[in-house]
């Protein structure tokens, strides 16, 4: 990984961690700005970081150029969604993937490989509010911020992930969406 991809990363990162702290910071009483940042910066931006990874490696595996690279309009209407509006909508970047005819197999599979890893994140984080009750709230967001990811991203829309999903393997993308679903099912311990 190159240098000017972690600076993209972690540009993305942090903005992205800033505008969900202005939204959590307003509708909830969490402990400060500051607190709020520390908590999200590790949950959404754990949830983000690995997301794109994940289809950065499955691309990599399958003989592709990979990279992360952040888009600047994106991230500017997420905080401006977040101050605004009191949401975010984060378009932060994406990986770009080159040097390689891919199949669509292929194109299915790495598009899956981001909401995957979220699904995976979320498992862990439910896991982590059972065995440290503690620590519910910040694990209970992480479950919350993963899943949404991976849902969101799983959305048939061009050109979300779920969109390739669903061209390669109608029955991937159903089996991994019901599988988002019954895990927001799960309540927190």
């Amino acid at each position: 990984m190159r240098s000017n991809e972690l600076l993209h990363i972690l540009v993305s990162v942090l903005t992205i961690s800033l505008a969900f702290t202005m939204v959590f910071t307003n509708t909830t009483e969490l402990a400060g700005f500051g607190g709020t940042f520390v908590m999200v910066f590790f949950t959404v931006g754990l949830g983000f970081i690995v997301h794109e990874l994940s289809h950065r490696f499955i691309a990599l595996r399958y003989g592709a150029h990979a990279t992360y690279r952040a888009w600047t309009i994106g991230l500017i209407f997420a905080v401006v969604t977040a101050a605004v509006f009191g949401f975010v909508f984060a378009a932060p970047g994406a990986v770009y993937i080159y040097g390689k005819r891919l199949t669509r197999d292929q194109d299915g599979k790495i598009a899956l490989a981001g909401p995957a890893a979220n699904f995976i994140l979320a498992l862990a984080f439910i896991a982590g509010s059972a065995l440290l009750p503690g620590a519910k709230g910040v694990f209970g967001l992480g479950a919350q911020v993963n899943l949404f990811l991976g849902l969101f991203n799983l959305l048939p829309v061009f050109p979300m992930d779920g969109s390739k999903v669903i061209s390669w393997s109608t029955k991937a993308w159903a089996a991994a969406f019901i599988a988002f679903i019954a895990l927001m099912t799960v309540p927190l311990a």
